[in-house]
């Protein structure tokens, strides 16, 4: 239940108007709670080669969506950079 809120809580705040749920801002914001979940997770599951696999695939995803918005707006893709601090 609590993923499900927290999903909800994540499309809520990068949505550009009500019925937004595919946005890339939305994708690339929920890719990137997955990943960091998914980071924590491997801290204590070092040898689940499985999830491994699928972290790799929704990082490149996330890198894929990104390069799509900052090629159609550089604005867009500028404030969600800079809202899940993806780069440093």
């Amino acid at each position: 239940m609590t993923v499900l809120i927290e999903k909800s809580k994540t499309i809520e705040e990068h949505r550009a108007h009500e019925k937004d749920t595919g946005s890339p801002e939305v994708q690339i914001a929920l890719l990137s709670e997955r990943i960091k979940y998914l980071t924590d997770h491997f801290k204590t599951h070092r040898k689940d080669h499985s999830s491994r696999r699928g972290m790799i695939a929704k990082v490149n995803l996330r890198r894929k969506l990104l390069n799509y918005l900052k090629r159609i707006d550089v604005e867009r893709y500028k404030t969600i950079v800079e809202k899940l601090k993806l780069r440093r």
